[in-house]
């Protein structure tokens, strides 16, 4: 098959994405993530759960995120953080949206699982989904500390959140990027202290 010129793309495009995504990582300050890091040790010595929501590649990450930090983070049986996506059950989120509209898909199913002690991760690209902060809205209602990362301007999320991760760059696609590098990021930080956390579990 002859590709013409113009449907070849330009490998100055990867090269600009690579740059902007960069650029977005080395100038940030990471002092919300250390904080976010050190209150998921906090959870998983204690056993507190955590919760992580998003809409649409923010779902997509916030399920990726519990993932890692049930299973892949230990790799020991019965030894995970007590994680939940609320994104993850289709029958929870079609009856919330069809009975209570989808704007309350989030809160409500925290309003049910959160105790106190526990903590929200939300994912937005513009901060300003209203599941988001109406999941936000209730994890202060019921004192369950939240995190926010958001980018853009941040919405009105980055008030909302107790503790707000606002990379201010406006591209979905880097603000999805950056939610699963700190997903990462604390992953292989939290899979350091495993022998401390696990060790008679």
């Amino acid at each position: 098959m002859n590709f013409t010129s113009a449907a070849v793309p330009s490998l100055e495009h990867f090269r600009d994405y690579s740059r902007r995504l960069s650029i977005v990582l080395e100038n940030f300050d990471w002092t919300p993530v250390e904080q976010l890091a050190g209150d998921l040790l906090q959870c998983w010595r204690s056993g507190a759960q955590v919760f992580l929501a998003g809409n649409g590649g923010s779902a997509g990450n916030a399920n990726h995120i519990a993932n890692d930090l049930l299973y892949p983070l230990s790799k020991r049986k019965g030894s995970g953080i007590r994680v939940h996506a609320l994104t993850a059950n289709p029958a929870v989120l079609t009856c919330l949206a069809n009975d209570e509209g989808y704007e309350n898909v989030f809160a409500y199913q925290l309003a049910t699982l959160a105790r106190p002690g526990d903590i929200v991760l939300a994912l937005s690209g513009s901060g300003n989904s209203p599941n988001i902060l109406r999941l936000l809205e209730e994890a202060r209602r019921i004192e369950v500390k939240s995190y926010a990362v958001v980018a853009y301007s941040g919405g009105k999320a980055k008030q909302l959140a107790d503790v707000p991760i606002h990379f201010a760059i406006d591209d979905m696609q880097i603000a999805e990027d950056t939610q699963l590098i700190i997903g990462h990021m604390l992953m292989q930080w939290l899979c350091s202290k495993r022998d401390s956390v696990t060790d008679g579990m």
